[in-house]
């Protein structure tokens, strides 16, 4: 027997998702609660009932794709600490729109920042000031340099904030055609031999 609770968990998210449709096709300033009840094929009723306010809708919707963002990524990337280039490498392809489920997120998640430059309160949700993924990043060249691979007086905050940008950059850059997937990778691969030269040595041409 189905669950109320599971009922209502898969109808936000159906809802969750049409805010991700109309994001990625039209921006958030298209994503009116008539629009997103029309995209989801439910009453407007319906989803004043799951959502009290615009916000709440729009933040959860984000909240759900940084969750779901995660749990492919997890299951993509090899996480092995005795290979920090590598899991770096598998990490920072995470940015960039190498197939059509990463193409779509970034969509979405360009629409949600250029929302939040106008929107202080889904700015706050947003931008989170915890920088989790730079952290992460710098926990890597981190454990490359405690195994002699990284470079001697590099900064790994300044490296991680830097790939970070980056990368996600380079990913806005071959969603707008300005960049070919190979030239992006070629960049992070640049900046990857600088950090970690011992194991790019040992690269095929290193």
């Amino acid at each position: 027997m189905t669950r109320p609770t599971d009922t209502r968990a898969r109808r936000r998210r159906r809802i969750a998702e049409a805010v991700w449709r109309i994001a990625a096709e039209q921006g958030l300033d298209a994503a009116s609660m008539r629009r997103i009840a029309a995209e989801a094929g439910v009453s407007l009723r319906v989803v004043q009932y799951h959502f009290d306010s615009k916000h709440a809708l729009l933040a959860d919707a984000l909240r759900l794709l940084h969750e779901e963002n995660e749990r492919l990524a997890r299951a993509r990337i090899r996480y092995d600490m005795t290979d920090p280039r590598g899991l770096l490498r598998g990490l920072l392809d995470e940015f960039l729109p190498l197939d059509d489920q990463r193409a779509f997120a970034l969509r979405v998640f360009e629409a949600y920042y250029a929302r939040s430059l106008t929107d202080p309160s889904l700015a706050a949700v947003f931008l989170s000031a915890e920088q989790p993924l730079e952290r992460l990043v710098a926990d890597i060249i981190e454990a490359g340099r405690a195994a002699g691979s990284a470079a001697p007086g590099i900064d790994r905050r300044h490296e991680a904030d830097l790939l970070v940008a980056g990368a996600t950059g380079l990913g806005v850059d071959v969603l707008h055609g300005r960049r070919s997937l190979a030239d992006a990778r070629a960049v992070l691969d640049y900046h990857l031999a600088r950090i970690f030269p011992a194991d790019a040595a040992s690269q095929p041409g290193g």
